[in-house]
């Protein structure tokens, strides 16, 4: 094998030291404009590329950034808390969708309603963002419970976002003070982690107030485990704006199963089992999966959406719009929420002495079939 050149190789060709060299790829600006091209042809004749992992070495720094989330996907091999993995989706689609059928079709024996998620998308946009900035991407997920996958990926990156597990705050605080962490969800408090967060209270208080001023609905209540500091601050919201109109408001969840439960909504279906007359006419969803789910699960007792039960979701994943009916949902701008976090570990590197960020993103309220309306 044919010895790989160096930097001396370079400096002795181009005719200069290799210091010069090095400033000529990493500080172009202290060099003159013909010093640099010549540094530059010889590297080019002699095949010669800077070694970012030698670079790194020299600053700390391994030009990555990293994307955990502790398993907040779903799989569709019977391992997705108890909800129906259907190898024909199609009845689910709405029949003149062009683009529903077409995503049938890709779908095979996969239960469509579990990817694309909010996790991938906010993933993706977190992609592209460190794509722009030539950034090098690390992802990992791995259980709730068990942190040495993300401590792994941490050792191996400049910066870390973080889906967070119900229990990972004081882990990520920990890491906090090792590099800089964007973590997903997690409410605001004192400590280094900066995040990245939605108006979920407001959200939700949009779509319940369109339930009862628009569809009439006056028996609402809320599905979805409030452990999840998302799903309580949507809970919240709910019950405000029916405080705010005069509604009934539910002192608690009406069912609280959580998505990894062995079974899906026992509450739900002990209701559907009994008189049409004990369901609410609304269900506020915690998120989409909750909600597509749900909508399956009402179908199949044969309760009519929206004429005797409107429901809503929240995240705005790309099933909600193919599912028939549609859902009506609140979209988070998830492509933004990943995006932004390459911003803010960027510049916390730049200045690491600057304090935490806390961004609050707004929601986009979607008004489409399964609350009555014609989107």
């Amino acid at each position: 094998m044919a010895k790989r050149p160096t930097v001396y190789d370079v400096a002795e060709l181009a005719g200069v030291s290799i210091a010069t060299v090095s400033f000529a790829f990493r500080q172009p600006g202290r060099v003159r404009e013909s010093t640099r091209q010549a540094v530059l042809d010889a590297a080019r004749q002699l095949g010669y590329v800077p070694s970012a992992s030698a670079r790194g070495l020299a600053e700390n720094r391994t030009g990555a950034l990293g994307i955990y989330s502790f398993d907040l996907l779903l799989e569709s091999d019977g391992a997705s808390g108890g909800r129906p993995v259907r190898e024909d989706p199609g009845p689910y689609f709405a029949g003149s969708d062009a683009a529903a059928r077409a995503f049938a079709d890709d779908a095979d024996d996969e239960d469509f309603r579990v990817f694309p998620l909010y996790v991938d998308e906010v993933q993706r946009g977190f992609e592209l963002e460190c794509a722009r900035r030539g950034r090098a991407l690390l992802i990992g997920k791995g259980p709730r419970e068990e942190g040495r996958g993300i401590v792994d990926i941490a050792s191996r990156v400049d910066g870390l976002a973080v889906f967070p597990g119900a229990r990972s705050a004081e882990l990520l605080e920990r890491l906090a003070q090792r590099l800089p962490v964007v973590a997903f969800a997690m409410p605001w408090g004192a400590g280094d982690l900066h995040h990245v967060r939605v108006d979920n209270a407001g959200g939700v208080r949009a779509l319940t107030e369109h339930l009862v001023r628009v569809h009439g609905r006056r028996r609402v209540a809320f599905v979805g485990a409030t452990e999840v500091t998302d799903y309580a601050e949507r809970f919240d919201g709910m019950r405000a704006a029916l405080a705010e109109l005069g509604v009934p408001v539910p002192d608690e969840v009406l069912d609280p199963t959580p998505l990894s439960a062995a079974e899906a909504f026992p509450v739900l279906r002990r209701l559907l089992a009994g008189p049409r007359a004990d369901l609410p006419d609304a269900l506020v969803c915690a998120s989409d999966q909750h909600a597509l789910d749900v909508l399956c699960l009402l179908r199949d007792a044969g309760v009519r959406v929206p004429d005797e039960v409107a429901v809503t979701g929240f995240d705005g994943v790309v099933a909600g719009r193919l599912f028939a009916p549609s859902l009506t949902t609140c979209r988070q701008p998830m492509e933004a929420m990943g995006r932004l976090a390459v911003d803010i570990l960027t510049a916390s590197l730049d200045d690491p002495a600057a304090p935490p960020v806390d961004v609050t993103l707004p929601v986009r309220p979607l008004f489409r079939a399964s609350c009555g309306c014609a989107g």
